[in-house]
């Protein structure tokens, strides 16, 4: 566990940030499944829900605002050979400026062994004005792990501007390359909120789904929501045993019925 509320530049000065790790392993435990490793710091309390099943719970509080401008945060989750793991948020992530201008980052690795599973399902993030975060999260999957995935984000508080938010999705299944894409929204990023991207919503969210079964008898493409006007979401498979819902909306409340609706997650 590494936590500083500095960091030292090449100039040798120290700018104003916090560095914080969070780390959550899950074994498996007869019919149940451990959590060897739970450890959270800076603004990650990390808090063990009630098992469901054979599937451990944990739930991420944040313990103090970020993240901020020069803030370092980053969570690593391991659901070993035959565990099965889930994770959430008991709040939405706000991205806010902080004392200084620096972006901040926001890195998510996790990592699913063979006949294991892990549910990534945090609440929103919400890119406030003058905010800049740079957000990542990386995924690698043996052969016949399964994930569910759903990410939200929401570009700007009630009657404000987004701020800068870049956000990337690397997934690796098998040692191969799955899914990698990368956005841009909010000041200094083209065409963010044109036709071609947003136009004009606010609110976007993806959920992806990993699992074998989809080698055989993958869905075929959907398109949800009537209204345009209010958003829709699509779901599409993908060249590997996965699928994509991708969801445009207003707010987060339809953003969420599209997303349901899509791909219902328990």
């Amino acid at each position: 566990m590494t936590l500083t509320s500095s960091q030292t530049t090449a100039a040798g000065c120290t700018a104003p940030g916090v560095h914080a790790t969070a780390r959550i392993r899950a074994t498996s435990a007869g019919t149940t499944t451990a959590l060897p490793v739970l450890a959270g710091d800076g603004p990650f309390d990390l808090r063990r829900n009630r098992p469901h099943g054979n599937q451990a719970r944990v739930c991420i509080l944040g313990a103090m605002s970020a993240p901020l401008g020069g803030d370092r945060l980053r969570i690593e989750a391991t659901a070993e050979q035959d565990a099965h793991l889930h994770i959430t948020t008991v709040a939405a992530t706000i991205a806010l400026r902080g004392p200084t201008p620096e972006h901040a980052t926001y890195d998510v690795h996790l990592t699913v062994a063979d006949q294991a599973s892990l549910h990534w399902l945090p609440q929103p993030l919400i890119s406030a004005a003058r905010s800049n975060l740079r957000q990542t999260c990386t995924i690698d999957l043996a052969a016949s792990a399964r994930l569910v995935l759903r990410e939200e984000l929401v570009l700007g508080r009630a009657n404000e501007p987004p701020g800068r938010l870049t956000t990337r999705l690397t997934v690796r299944h098998d040692g191969h390359p799955l899914l990698d894409q990368q956005t841009m929204y909010g000041p200094d990023a083209p065409g963010w909120d044109g036709p071609a991207i947003l136009a004009g919503h606010r609110a976007v969210g993806q959920i992806l789904i990993v699992d074998p079964a989809y080698e055989k008898e993958p869905p075929h493409v959907r398109l949800v929501g009537d209204d345009p006007t209010h958003g829709q979401a699509v779901l599409t498979p993908l060249a590997g045993p996965a699928i994509l819902v991708t969801a445009l909306a207003t707010d987060t409340m339809h953003l969420r019925r599209l997303l349901d609706a899509a791909y219902p997650i328990a």
